[in-house]
Formats: structure tokens, sequence, C-alpha cells
């Protein structure tokens, strides 16, 4: 594996001829507008791109997408993951497809596993977005109005609509100089979407997810399980799913919040979040996950108690060594 600076990597890419980009299952608003902006980007230069991911693209993120949808059969010459720290992170369908043949990843989890032939990281940036739009600035492209919709959606998302602590001056000022550039870009109305909205299905879950809160650790952990069960009992999907991850830490006192979602019968997808001192990232890594200091997840097998026990005996250790 070679580390890659941002221009090594411009350069890596503006060489190639055509790329198929890879991005995360349970596609979320960075991994999504930091593939589309390189998509669009690619092909502003006259390459073949196209992206691939394991699940469907969320409704709420179709904006970003091309508005013809183009069939083009083509061999890449490139394979870039995006927003990937993990080769299981894409799911097992493509992870059996792509294992030990991705070339290059661009990425901003400091968890990443340095799986790629070779890797341009930013354990700083708050977003791919965030690495991506630096890549593109040393390219022979223009940040056109898709691209600057899909990056700016990047760093929204990924940083809270920039209220989250991993958002930097750098990050405001790519934020601003994309607002700059596109003034005409509705950007009150992607947050509106991508913060505010919410299907009545997904307004009924908050209201139970209120009341199945699990406290733990003196009230230093809350978490909130979501099974399949309670999914069908309420007609949501996975989409409608986004976004629940930091609701335990509403609850005052509580430094780590976990949500569990039931993908299938005994697996269950993990996200943890931190308020303040405790590195989840750390957690999470002893569970086979990763991430970020403050935002990190895992897989975990079994029963729902059995996963909740795993869970919070992990965070135990984990705070007792912070």
């Amino acid at each position: 594996m070679k580390y890659l600076s941002v221009q090594e990597t411009a350069a890596h890419l503006t060489a190639c001829e055509s790329a198929e980009i890879l991005i995360h299952r349970s596609p979320d608003g960075d991994c999504i507008g930091s593939g589309y902006a390189l998509l669009y980007a690619l092909r502003q230069m006259g390459k073949k791109a196209r992206v691939v991911c394991h699940d469907p693209i969320p409704e709420r993120y179709h904006f970003m997408l091309p508005e013809v949808q183009t069939l083009e059969l083509f061999h890449p010459e490139l394979i870039v993951a995006v927003d990937v720290a993990d080769e299981k992170l894409l799911g097992d369908g493509l992870l059996e497809q792509y294992t030990g043949k991705i070339d290059l990843c661009i990425d901003h989890h400091i968890s990443n596993t340095e799986y790629a032939e070779a890797l341009c990281l930013d354990g700083q940036a708050a977003a791919a977005a965030q690495v991506l739009y630096a890549v593109l600035k040393e390219m022979p492209v223009t940040i056109t109005k898709e691209i600057a919709a899909c990056l700016y959606t990047g760093l929204a998302t990924d940083t809270g609509c920039f209220m989250y602590d991993n958002v930097s001056p750098r990050t405001l000022r790519i934020a601003a100089e994309i607002m700059e550039q596109h003034p005409d870009i509705p950007y009150a109305q992607i947050n509106r979407n991508m913060f505010i909205v919410k299907s009545m299905g997904r307004i009924r879950l908050d209201q139970l997810l209120a009341g199945q809160l699990e406290s733990a650790l003196d009230g230093q952990c809350m978490l909130i399980c979501v099974t399949r069960s309670l999914m069908e009992e309420y007609g949501l999907d996975e989409s409608e799913l986004e976004g629940i991850a930091g609701f335990p830490l509403q609850v005052e006192g509580v430094q780590v919040g976990i949500v569990m979602k039931e993908r299938e019968k005994g697996v269950f997808k993990v996200s943890m979040r931190s308020a303040d001192w405790v590195n989840v990232s750390a957690i999470c890594q002893t569970l086979g996950g990763g991430g970020h200091i403050k935002a990190a997840g895992c897989t975990i097998n079994g029963s729902a108690e059995e996963a909740k026990r795993i869970l919070i005996d992990a965070v135990a250790k984990g705070m007792a060594k912070a």
C-alpha cells in the first residue's frame, strides 16, 4: 500500500481513461456526494466513469444523480473507493467481487484499513467530500453546479449541518467557496431535506425511540435497538433510519450513545457516538469496526440481548481506559 498526496491522487485520476467508483453499503450523503462529484469531474474530462453501490441510493439523495443514467459498458482502468474505511463496508456481494482489486481509496477515516493499492487519507478532514474537494482543485476540471451540490451535501451531512466538532476553519472555507461560486444552488432546501423533513413513519419512530431508550453504566451510556420487526410494524425502510445515531446523546449526562439496527435476523449494524471524551473509534475497533473518535460503528452478530451485552461491556472497558 502506498500513501498518495492530494497532488499525486489528482495526477493518478487525470491519467486514467475510465474509473469505477465504489461507495459503501447503506449509503449516506458523504459517500454519495463524494462518489458522484468524482463521477461528474471525470466525465467532464471525457473519461468513462460509473458509481457502484451494494444498496439502492435513497430517494432523498436522487437530486445528486445524473438526470440520464447511462448503461455504457466498459472495463475500468481504475477502481476507486470513496469514503470506504474498510472493504467489508462495501457489502458482501461487492466485497467478493472487489477484494484485492481496488487501486485507490480516497478517505477521511483514521481507522482506514489500508486495503487499497494506494491511499489518499486526511484523518483531520470532516468528510470525504473535503478530501475530494482538495483533489479536484488539483485537476483540470471546473467545479460545476452538479459537483458543487454533491460536495456541499457531503460536507453538510457528515458534520450535522456544520454542528459537530469535526468542523474546522478549512471545512467552513470550502463550504463558503462552493456557495460563492454557485449561489443559485438551494442550500437551505438541501439542509431542510437532509436534517428536518421526515416521513410520518420516521416521526412515529422518534416517538417510539424516546420510549425505548435503555440506560447503562450509571446513565453514561444510552442505547436504542431497532429490530426488523419494529421496522415492519412502522413501515420503515433503511433510508428513514439515517440520522438517528445521535438520538441517544440528546439525553443529559450521556457520554456514549449507541444505536443498533438489525440489518437481517441476528445481524446488527451498530452506530456509536461520543459526546465528549470517550474514543468510540477505539471501542468499535475492538469489535471489528472503527471510524472517527466521536463517531464510529461496527457489526455484531447474535440476539439483541447478546449484542447489547457485548456493546455495553466494550464501552465500559473503553471508558475505563480513557
